[in-house]
């Protein structure tokens, strides 16, 4: 298949104003609404995150951070507009993709690439659009994750309330290096229907993934300490809310290294993460105690370079990980 690709270069990025034969072919349809996808080496997951939104929105936005597959091919195959810019975080990437889109819809949504709007979604959220009062800005979803072919029920990991629909002109990410929400200003509605979690690459990929996250959250827990901050204020969801609240409030005061094990305990015994037998045994584990206890090694390590070093915060991130603080 043959693409008419047209590049604009923007400092180190990109657009690629696309043209094929599906794209050529797609009728005006589904909600007043753009779906926005950020992508790197996602040809696993890709056409089946947008083949959920078919008949939902045919006006697809991907913003890519320089796949070496078949990502943009895919994308297009789709129809969508493709914008390419190298990766720093996730909270970076969706803003520049937000400037850059041209987004000329009421409402836009954010959707991971190995993510799907389950059946139910599909059908709920023009039905929720049409009813929004003009005061909501954001409405928040239920977002399922999968783990090792299982869907992670228990642990109190679902339902998590996630927002993933704005108001055009109304909604940002939050200026943040790992958990990062969508904010919006103006009220917040839910819809009671999910988004689905299933990504299919192995556990070691998934280790490997975290590792890096690991780094990042570290990042932002100590920024949170040394850096104060000037963010505007702005809406997100109240459980994201709760959430943030007891990390910042509750769980960062407790001895490092002890507060790991004290969560995977709340979430597998309290919460009954063992009804999802071995794949929630390995879920809970890996995901709440070595990938927290990771981010506390990560933390300490990193206090310590300051101290050792006599440096600041930002420069031992900018040495260490080349990240512009």
């Amino acid at each position: 298949m043959k693409f008419l690709n047209r590049n604009v270069k923007i400092g180190d990025t990109y657009l690629v104003d696309t043209l094929s034969p599906r794209a050529a072919q797609v009728t005006v349809s589904g909600c007043d609404l753009t779906v926005v996808v950020l992508t790197f080496n996602e040809e696993l997951h890709l056409a089946r995150c947008l083949e959920s939104v078919r008949g939902l929105t045919n006006k697809l936005v991907v913003i890519d951070s320089g796949s070496s597959d078949r990502t943009q091919e895919i994308a297009f195959e789709y129809g969508a507009r493709v914008l390419v810019n190298p990766f720093i975080n996730q909270s970076i990437q969706f803003n520049w993709g937000l400037e850059h889109a041209e987004i000329n819809t009421t409402w836009g949504m954010r959707l991971d690439a190995d993510e799907v709007v389950t059946p139910e979604l599909h059908d709920a959220i023009c039905l929720g659009l049409k009813e929004v009062g003009p005061e909501v800005a954001g409405l928040t979803v239920n977002r399922q994750i999968h783990f090792m072919g299982r869907w992670i029920r228990n642990g109190a990991i679902y339902p998590i309330h996630t927002l993933r629909l704005w108001r055009n002109g109304q909604g940002r990410c939050e200026n943040r290096w790992m958990d990062e929400h969508i904010v919006v200003q103006g009220s917040i509605q839910h819809i009671d229907a999910d988004i689905a979690d299933i990504n299919l690459n192995n556990v070691t990929w998934w280790i490997n993934k975290h590792n890096h996250y690991a780094t990042r959250e570290a990042i932002e827990l100590l920024l949170s300490l040394h850096v104060k901050s000037t963010a505007p204020s702005a809406s997100m969801s109240t459980p994201a809310r709760v959430k943030r609240w007891f990390k910042y409030s509750c769980y960062a005061k407790l001895p490092k290294g002890i507060r790991p094990l004290l969560y995977f305990g709340y979430r597998y015994f309290l919460r009954f993460g063992f009804l999802d037998g071995f794949q929630g045994l390995a879920f809970h584990v890996l995901q709440g105690f070595w990938y927290r206890f990771l981010v506390d090694v990560k933390c300490y390590e990193l206090n310590a370079m300051m101290v050792e070093r006599k440096q600041s915060l930002q420069e031992i991130i900018k040495t260490e990980y080349g990240y512009e603080i």
